[in-house]
């Protein structure tokens, strides 16, 4: 029986439009197979000759005498075959029984009127040549019809009608099956089916991250004709009680619209900036008028997909969509929920589920009341009572389960040419016939259309005044009412694993969390901290995205851009060529960290990684070690003390790490920088005062020896060249050592920062100077050169000791922990 009334559903919500646009349905169980009926439909009928399209039924619900006894059906008439179609009419048909079980009315919406309704009322009355559509591509209107003593009505209850269009030799071209609601005079027979509304304020996912649109579809659903506006506005204008469940996201989204100087809106690579729409502001402030007396519910934020969270352990993630949805609802709307109530997506949730949406927040302290699809409990003919229970760990909790089949017929789409005129007259016949199963017995009716409905103009607001005018239902009630009655037993089936293809997948929410991770680490650099990614995520997890793979693979990577962007606002400013030059093996070069992020101050600290053996990375400056704060736009410069055990190119890794001090709590990715290292500046002091000192030798000699030829040039021995006696000589020449040394080039200075000395702390680079030269001989005396002067002898050099050449880390708080790229143990301070 169960499996009949699902198919008989399905066939129904297919016949009420058969040339729909696909919906978007509460029930992903359905939403596939509804879908490929309806392009079916659609499919068969463009191959049709003739369209027939209905245009209205009167009355809605029909009596004995009077205006309701004529029962008329309206609609048009097309000749789509191209040629004229000879004797071209459309004929009223009917079945004079009523409707006996709602599987029946299923059936009978979905078949053809010449296969069911073998009834035509005596005499030409319920038939009408169309000359005008007997044309090619003619078209007219009609009305046919009959009075409901002609055909037989007596008893309350449901009626098949409708009309076919055939040709001259009876050949039926197309047809339409309806129903009428008959009403007999006198006192009502029945008990009246008290129905109430839940009114779904729930939309798409529109944003990527809090600043960045990714459709302007909300700006036309808020628009003066768009579909929330109708939907606030069918509820505002009937009066008719409703139970509101809303989404807070949408409000959120409409309050974005309207930020001072716009929003950013991306279509694939291209980003435009649109102006400030205040259309939401408005459509907010009409919401909340309409609600304002009206019970409340929220949806956690962004309608998470709760029964995916929690099959991949991520249950708690709902506990931020209700903390979140409780602070836009208050924020916007000025109140609170009034009523406690979780309505899972599709109306469909296992155990843990149940369990977690009441640890969450959806319903505190195990209170209030769990909306549920009536497809989840055994069906029961005569159809039962809203009011049941549900089983949870902490006992049974209330539950009301909404009529699955109904929210279905009211949710088909509506938009089409004569779609809206089946779906009224089928809301009008499903309810008449619950009421007509065991009309003695007062029961409740619960309608959810689904979380994004969107029904065609003026179609909401009429089915909110059938349920106040139609004789069989009592409107005087609400959700809330309905579940403080007594539960009726209706076994619970419990969530099928079945169902599991239709939620977001495993890999879907690892991509997700991958996203998640990052934008806590973003979080964590904030100062103060801010969750400005919280809600994106929420979004992400929307159930929205079940049946939407390709758009929800779009909207991640629209999100992992936009954060990336963000991260790199805190960023190394990268020398030429990514490469730091030493003037030898050691020094201190400036690295550079600039705040980009506008507006927003951030903390983080540094780290410093050696990823060459050669290289060993100093101690960092106090105030780079520690935490550091930096204001938008600012930059701070660090000294890195970094030393090479020759020449060559080596690699470090500078690394910005969060405030905290989690263990290996890095932020963005690693900025890898090259350090070349040459023992040029040595070598070359050593190779000029070499020079130097053998230039000065070179020079002195030459000195002495013309000394001596002017001596004998004096005495007048021209073979020995020595100058006349008595000739003054001039003062000797002789060079001192230089005394001074050449002090070692490196930039570290001594002491416990390498340990075991590295060889350029344990003297000069030359030692002491040797004595003086020589004084030249006295005055008038050929006196001979004195001995030159010692060049300063070579100081030892310090002691070298082992070097170590593992990695060292510096500038990070006690207790880090691991490195992606490894840690060094050794002493540190």
């Amino acid at each position: 029986m169960r499996t009949f009334e699902r198919a008989a559903a399905v066939a129904a919500a297919m016949a009420c439009v058969m040339a729909s646009a696909t919906p978007v349905l509460a029930d992903p169980r359905d939403h596939r197979a509804e879908r490929a009926s309806r392009q079916a439909a659609r499919q068969l009928q463009s191959r049709d000759q003739v369209s027939l399209v209905l245009t209205g039924v009167t009355p809605k619900s029909a009596g004995p005498t009077g205006p309701k006894s004529k029962v008329q059906i309206s609609g048009t008439v097309q000749n789509r075959s191209g040629a004229a179609i000879n004797g071209l009419s459309v004929q009223f048909r009917y079945y004079g029984k009523h409707v006996t079980s709602r599987g029946q009315l299923a059936q009978l919406a979905a078949s053809q009127p010449s296969a069911v309704l073998p009834g035509a009322p005596p005499g030409g009355a319920s038939k009408k040549a169309l000359p005008e559509a007997a044309v090619a591509n003619g078209k007219q209107a009609f009305t046919v019809g009959f009075t409901t003593g002609g055909m037989g009505l007596r008893q309350f209850g449901v009626y098949p009608v409708g009309v076919e269009v055939s040709d001259a030799t009876g050949r039926v071209l197309g047809g339409q099956t309806t129903f009428i609601t008959y009403v007999p005079a006198g006192r009502a027979t029945f008990s009246p089916l008290k129905v109430a509304w839940i009114w779904p304020i729930a939309s798409g996912i529109h944003r990527a991250n809090d600043d960045t649109f990714t459709d302007d579809q909300l700006a036309n659903e808020v628009g003066p004709d768009g579909r929330l506006t109708r939907l606030v506005s069918a509820a505002a204008r009937t009066g008719t009680p409703v139970t509101w469940a809303i989404d807070p996201a949408v409000l959120d989204d409409a309050q974005a619209m309207n930020a001072k100087g716009g929003y950013s809106l991306v279509r694939g690579k291209k980003t435009t900036r649109r102006p400030q729409n205040a259309a939401g502001v408005t459509w907010t402030k009409a919401l909340k008028d309409a609600a304002r007396s009206d019970p409340l519910f929220n949806l956690p934020y962004a309608d998470p997909d709760a029964v995916a969270l929690v099959r991949h352990k991520l249950g708690t993630h709902l506990t931020t969509a209700y903390k979140n949805a409780n602070e836009v609802t208050a924020a916007v709307l000025q109140r609170t929920p009034n009523v406690q109530m979780a309505w899972p997506p599709s109306g469909a949730a296992g155990r843990g589920t149940i369990n977690q949406l009441i640890k969450s927040g959806g319903l505190s302290s195990g209170s209030g009341t769990f909306v549920m699809s009536s497809r989840e409990f055994a069906a029961q003919s005569p159809t039962q009572s809203a009011t049941t229970a549900v089983p949870t760990d902490k006992g049974a909790m209330r539950a009301v389960a909404y009529d699955e089949t109904l929210s279905d017929i009211v949710s088909a789409d509506s938009s089409s040419p004569g779609a809206a005129t089946l779906v009224e007259q089928r809301f009008l016949a499903e309810t008449a016939m619950i009421t007509a199963e065991a009309p003695d017995v007062p029961r409740t009716v619960v309608i959810a259309p689904n979380r994004r409905w969107d029904p065609g103009p003026g179609v909401a607001e009429r089915l909110l005044k059938y349920s106040a005018e139609a004789q069989w239902l009592d409107e005087r009630t609400s959700v809330a009412k309905i579940a403080q009655a007594q539960p009726v037993n209706r076994p619970y089936q419990n969530y099928s694993n079945a169902y599991e293809k239709y939620e977001l997948g495993k890999d879907y929410l690892a991509a997700v969390q991958s996203i998640a991770r990052r934008a806590m680490t973003f979080r964590a650099i904030l100062n103060p901290p801010v969750n400005v990614y919280e809600r994106s995520i929420l979004r992400m997890e929307s159930s929205y995205w079940r049946s939407r793979y390709s758009r929800s693979v779009q909207a991640r990577k629209e999100l992992s851009d936009e954060l990336k962007t963000d991260m790199d606002g805190l960023h190394v400013v990268m020398p030429n060529n990514k490469r730091i030059s030493l003037a030898g093996t050691s020094g201190r070069p400036v690295v550079t960290i600039a705040n980009d992020l506008r507006g927003r101050t951030v903390s983080f600290r540094i780290e410093i990684i050696s990823q060459s053996a050669g290289l060993r990375i100093g101690k960092l400056e106090p105030r780079d070690q520690r935490v550091i704060k930096l204001d938008p736009g600012k930059k701070h410069q660090a000294r890195i003390p970094v030393q090479a055990s020759g020449n060559g190119n080596f690699k470090m890794v500078v690394q910005l790490m969060t405030p905290t001090g989690e263990r290996g709590k890095v932020y963005g990715e690693p900025t890898g920088i090259t350090v070349r290292s040459t023992q040029y500046g040595r070598l070359a002091l050593l190779i000029t005062g070499g020079g130097l000192a053998v230039l000065f030798v070179g020079v002195g000699v030459r000195a002495m020896r013309a000394r001596r030829r002017r001596k004998a040039e004096a005495a007048g021995d021209g073979s020995t060249g020595v100058g006349p006696a008595g000739t003054t000589g001039p003062q000797g020449a002789g060079f001192p050592g230089d005394g001074s040394g050449y002090p070692a080039e490196s930039a570290f200075p001594s002491g416990p920062e390498f340990p075991g000395g590295t060889g350029l702390h344990g003297g000069s680079a030359f030692g002491p100077s040797g004595p003086p030269s020589g004084n030249a001989g006295p005055s008038g005396h050929s006196g001979n050169a004195g001995p030159s002067g010692n060049a300063g002898g070579t100081g030892p050099s310090g002691s070298t000791g082992t070097p170590d050449d593992r990695p060292r880390i510096t500038g990070g708080s006690p207790g880090d922990g691991p490195s992606p790229f490894g840690r060094w143990d050794g002493n540190q301070s």
